[in-house]
């Protein structure tokens, strides 16, 4: 099933990422006279297209960018580069997918050599895109001692603004949610910048980790008679 989500340019230069249904719900002056629970997305999606919404689409996931905002393109692109139509669908999948082979493979991260899993709350809503006051943490996890760990995501070269966006989602944690336990936060890119290594010698509880993506190709003989 496709997710559905609005794309919100920030003011540092970042975006933040809201389920469709919960952002219309938030803002129901974008679409009067409709409901978020009883529409489906995809006659949301098309009322927004109406209004004069940008989507992007891939199978995964579906994202709408309001009227008037930074291109897609713009906000996805590493140092404010140009990505054509193609790269940017490719970022797309590649973001989603990333979240969720992190998401499935917590157990695989060595963060403080404690073991991780997805946080549950008790509505049954998972750690995935998990929604707060402050915007949607990419990954809430819990380790085996009950401590959270925050997960922000970058598709490319992480700038030093990471760091403030994770400690926005790691003091929400601590004051809501956290009840008293220890909040860790992790910030995994493609690439981690100078600048961000420097930001966190000064910042307690956080871990940087790069990410590799890597393919082989195989020759095969034609059929053999």
């Amino acid at each position: 099933m496709k997710r559905f989500n609005v794309v919100i340019p920030k003011d540092d230069g970042g975006i933040e990422v809201y389920p469709m249904k919960q952002w219309l719900r938030d803002h129901p002056d974008e679409l009067p006279g409709w409901d978020p629970t009883s529409s489906t997305s995809h006659q949301l999606r098309n009322a927004l297209k109406k209004k004069g919404w940008r989507v992007k689409e891939t199978e995964a996931e579906v994202r709408m960018m309001t009227p008037g905002g930074r291109s897609v393109d713009s906000l996805l692109g590493d140092n404010g580069d140009d990505i054509d139509d193609g790269e940017s669908e490719a970022a797309f999948a590649l973001e989603y997918q990333l979240r969720d082979f992190l998401a499935q493979n917590l157990h695989a991260i060595p963060v403080e050599a404690k073991t991780l899993h997805l946080y549950v709350d008790s509505t049954g809503k998972d750690g995935i895109e998990y929604a707060t006051d402050v915007g949607p943490i990419d990954i809430l996890a819990v380790d085996d001692t009950g401590a959270f760990v925050v997960f922000e995501l970058k598709r490319g070269r992480s700038p030093d603004h990471a760091i403030g966006q994770l400690s926005r989602y790691m003091g929400w944690v601590k004051l809501t949610i956290g009840k008293g336990q220890p909040v860790r936060g992790v910030i995994v890119a493609k690439t981690i910048s100078k600048n961000l290594r420097y930001a966190v010698t000064v910042v307690p509880d956080v871990s940087l980790f790069e990410y590799e993506i890597s393919f082989a190709l195989k020759a095969i003989d034609g059929a053999q008679h």
